[in-house]
């Protein structure tokens, strides 16, 4: 496995979501029905370029106050331990209640993210201020909106959650646009950012007889020529 450097999630950022999840089938990892959140984790900003970074998990509730302790007492910690991902913080929580009483989180929360070094926040639940948060740059996964924010508090932090329908763990790579989230395993993550270009190019190939007055004879011809190079790049990195 090779390491994830600035670099290569400079590259990772260069792709959309969906290119990323066509990228990962070549390598034969994971089952291709597997990996990404469903189509309850929803972009709240989706003009927003994709966000590219290690998850900082967390759980939250709001439809009770906290057993102890004040609300947002663990924010602290939670920012504390970003230092001990592989990269920048994607914060990602699963609200445990069901159904969601009240936003994850607001503009202060994500200003402080956003201070500590996190690239973004992934939440089960809903959020609130968006005007403000999008003023700020800070992409925004929810599965809703909602006002108010209840009695918020984070009971656990790094632990292992469910989102989007399936299990985060903490410092998972994570990739997420207006297309939705993916994870990327990490073992082939420096591979998935070196062959993405490649990628695009066998894409291009079927799009530009599209463009260019196009006959079906043309189109057949491009699909057939960009899959001989998907087909080459699959056998290169297997």
């Amino acid at each position: 496995m090779g390491k994830i450097t600035d670099v290569t999630l400079d590259k990772l950022r260069q792709f959309d979501t969906p290119t990323i999840c066509n990228i990962i089938e070549l390598f034969d990892v994971r089952p291709r029905n597997s990996g990404y959140m469903d189509s309850r984790i929803k972009a709240c900003f989706p003009d927003l370029p994709p966000m590219v970074g290690f998850a900082a998990t967390a759980t939250f509730r709001t439809d009770a106050p906290p057993i102890s302790g004040e609300a947002y007492e663990s924010l602290p910690a939670q920012v504390e331990r970003f230092s001990e991902l592989s990269g920048p913080a994607v914060v990602v929580f699963q609200d445990l209640d069901v159904p969601t009483a009240a936003a994850t989180f607001g503009e202060v929360m994500c200003t402080a993210y956003q201070v500590f070094g996190a690239v973004g926040l992934i939440t089960s639940g809903a959020g609130r201020d968006l005007d403000q948060v999008r003023d700020i740059d800070f992409p925004a996964f929810t599965d809703g909106t909602i006002c108010a924010h209840g009695y918020c508090h984070i009971p656990q932090i790094h632990t292992q959650i469910q989102v989007g329908g399936i299990a985060i763990s903490p410092d998972d790579l994570l990739h997420g646009d207006c297309n939705g989230v993916t994870t990327i395993p990490k073992e082939i993550a420096v591979d998935i950012a070196d062959v993405g270009d490649e990628f695009v190019s066998a894409e291009e190939v079927t799009l530009g007889a599209l463009r260019d007055n196009p006959t079906v004879e043309k189109f057949a011809a491009a699909r057939s020529e960009a899959n001989e190079i998907v087909m080459r790049l699959r056998e290169r990195v297997r």
